[in-house]
C-alpha cells in the first residue's frame, strides 16, 4: 500500500528555523512534527474563515434577492432567552 504522505521541502529564514528547533526541543518533540502542527492549526483556522465568509456573503445575497431577514429586536429577545428555563427557538 503506497503512503498517503508526500514530502515537502520548506524554506525558512535562520531565526525562524532556531526558534522552531528551540521550541521543539521545549516540548520534547521534533521540529518537522511541530512544523507539521502548526500546517495542521493554520489549514483548519483559514478553512473556518473561508466557511464563515462564505457563508455571509450567501445570507448577504439571499436578503438582497428576498429582502427577508429576521429584525434585531427578534434577535435580542432571543439571545437574552439563553441559559433561562424559557429559551426560545431561534428566530427564523
Amino acid at each position: 500500500m503506497q503512503s498517503q504522505l508526500k514530502p515537502m521541502g520548506i524554506k525558512l529564514p535562520l531565526a525562524e528555523r532556531e526558534r522552531l528547533k528551540t521550541l521543539a526541543a521545549l516540548k520534547n518533540r521534533s521540529s518537522h512534527w511541530l512544523a507539521k502542527e502548526a500546517i495542521s492549526q493554520y489549514l483548519d483556522r483559514e478553512e473556518a474563515a473561508e466557511r464563515f465568509k462564505q457563508d455571509t456573503i450567501s445570507r448577504w445575497e439571499e436578503y438582497r434577492s428576498t429582502g427577508k431577514a429576521v429584525p434585531n429586536d427578534e434577535v435580542l429577545e432571543w439571545l437574552d432567552s439563553w441559559g433561562s428555563d424559557k429559551e426560545h427557538k431561534a428566530p427564523a
